[in-house]
Parts: structure tokens; C-alpha cells; sequence
């Protein structure tokens, strides 16, 4: 069955070779970008395949919570459903580390972004929708100061502690909703992918990048997933695997959930 899914962060890396994927699967594409040519020029090209179904586009600067909430309404605006949400987009490294709000701009765009864009495009999200969220094999536990934009950070320690923090807010949600879905999933695509953001932070070339599409794939698709609600999958690993012990902790992982609520509600401007 054909699906409509929407995908962060396609015009680079593994969201781009999702994109082409799906494309090719005839599935209805929402596509995401913060370069507008760009994505107008990969909307285009994905268009003119054979088999390719609707493909639309969407602008939008993660960094910016209003920005988010404007996409969301664009959404809502052409669509009464979604099938599927792959929040892919993400930040490592970048020469401005804090927004013009005063916070991580990578706890911005790796874990407040996403879950704004979830919460709004919930109405859409029917019991047997799914959320897959990015996650990383780069986690460690969630500094509350650093998150509420109290406290600067290095690169990798924002990095990992944002994509611990989406990993929480995850399983929180997939153990809320367990009975009237969404479906949430946290997936580890894999380490060192040859993405622009393993290039530019490490200087390597990496990994077969279709590694991490055939799992982003599945996760949205196939149905081995259809019961993964709060799940994490560790594709290094290829299987589910037990989470970090922070994400595992309900109370810690309530707290990471109330914390980026209240944040959201400070930044909704």
C-alpha cells in the first residue's frame, strides 16, 4: 500500500537517498529542505522518474521554532493524513552553536524541532502511523542546563546528549500513546554513513550510505515494525536493542519531555 510520508533533511546524505528510494516506490514524498533551490532541483529531478508518485516541497530553517510551526501549518493546510514522519534532519557541527533564543542550536534542531513538528502533525497521525526518529550510537546523558540554554557544550557532547534526548522523548511517547498510536521508533542508521555531516565533522569519506536507507526504509515501512512503539534499533548491531540506561529510566525520561515542553512554550513567540 502506497503511503504518504513526510522526510526531514532530504537534500543531503541519507535523507537524500531515502528520498530516492521511497520515490521509486511511488510512495507520496513531503519533502523538507533549508536550501530552497536545492530542493526545488531535487523535487524536479525525483520527479521526472518513472514510477515516481506526488512529490512536494517544503522550506524550512529547523533552527527556528516558528519556522517549524509555519511548516507544520503548510502540512495541515494540503493534507487531512500522514502515513509516516522520519525526522532524518540534523546538526553536528557549524561555526554558530547558539541561536538568536540562546540555545544549542543542536538541541534545536536534532530534538525540539522534530517533536514540535510531531506534536502539531499529531491530528494527522492515525494508530498505525509512524514516527521514526534519528537517533545515533553517539549518546550520553542529557545535561537539563546545556538544554534549556543555560550552558555551552563541545560539538560532540551536544551532539550526543540532543540525540539521547530524542531517543527519550521517543520511548515517552511510544509508551503514552501505546494504545492510540502513533507508532514512535529511534533508530541508530549506522556509524560513520558517508554523509555531509560525517565528512565535515570527521574528515572521512564512510560507510555504504544505503546501509542506513534500507533501515530508515523499513522502520517506515515494513511490517516487523509495526510493533515497535518506544523501540530502539541499532542498525550497527541490525536488531532492537536495549536503549541507554537514562532512556530506560521513566522518571529521567519525563523529565526530558517536560523540560523540552517547557522550553517550546518559552520560544513560541
Amino acid at each position: 500500500m502506497l503511503k504518504i510520508i513526510l522526510l526531514t533533511g532530504a537534500t543531503d546524505g541519507i535523507g537524500l537517498e531515502t528520498a530516492k528510494k521511497l520515490a521509486s516506490m511511488g510512495h507520496t514524498l513531503l519533502l523538507h529542505g533549508r536550501n530552497e533551490t536545492k530542493l526545488n532541483d531535487i523535487v524536479k529531478n525525483l520527479s521526472a522518474l518513472p514510477e515516481t508518485g506526488i512529490i512536494e516541497s517544503y522550506i524550512c530553517d529547523l533552527s527556528n521554532l516558528n519556522d517549524v510551526r509555519s511548516f507544520a501549518h503548510q502540512v495541515m493546510k494540503r493534507h487531512q493524513k500522514i502515513d509516516v514522519i522520519i525526522n532524518n534532519a540534523g546538526i553536528y557541527k557549524t561555526a554558530n552553536t547558539i541561536t538568536s533564543e540562546g540555545y544549542d542550536i543542536r538541541f534545536v534542531v536534532n530534538t525540539f524541532a522534530p517533536y514540535l513538528l510531531t506534536q502539531m502533525l499529531s491530528p494527522l497521525l492515525d494508530k498505525e502511523a509512524r514516527v521514526v526518529n534519528l537517533s545515533s550510537a553517539a549518546q550520553s546523558p542529557v545535561n537539563l542546563l546545556a538544554m534549556e540554554g543555560k550552558q555551552e557544550l563541545s560539538d560532540d557532547d551536544a551532539y550526543a546528549k540532543s540525540k539521547l534526548a530524542i531517543t527519550m522523548w521517543s520511548r515517552y511517547l511510544g509508551i503514552m500513546n501505546k494504545e492510540m498510536g502513533p507508532i514512535f521508533i529511534a533508530v541508530n542508521p549506522g556509524s560513520f554513513l558517508a554523509s555531509k555531516m560525517v565528512k565535515d565533522a570527521f574528515g572521512v569519506a564512510g560507510n555504504d550510505i544505503n546501509i542506513g536507507v534500507s533501515i530508515l526504509v523499513r522502520a517506515a515501512l515494513d511490517p516487523d515494525f509495526s510493533d515497535a512503539t518506544g523501540k530502539y534499533y541499532d542498525n550497527d548491531n541490525a536488531a532492537f536493542a536495549s536503549q541507554h540506561p537514562d532512556a530506560l529510566d521513566n522518571k529521567k525520561c519525563e523529565r526530558i519531555f517536560k523540560s523540552i515542553e517547557l522550553t517550546i512554550d518559552k520560544l513560541n513567540l
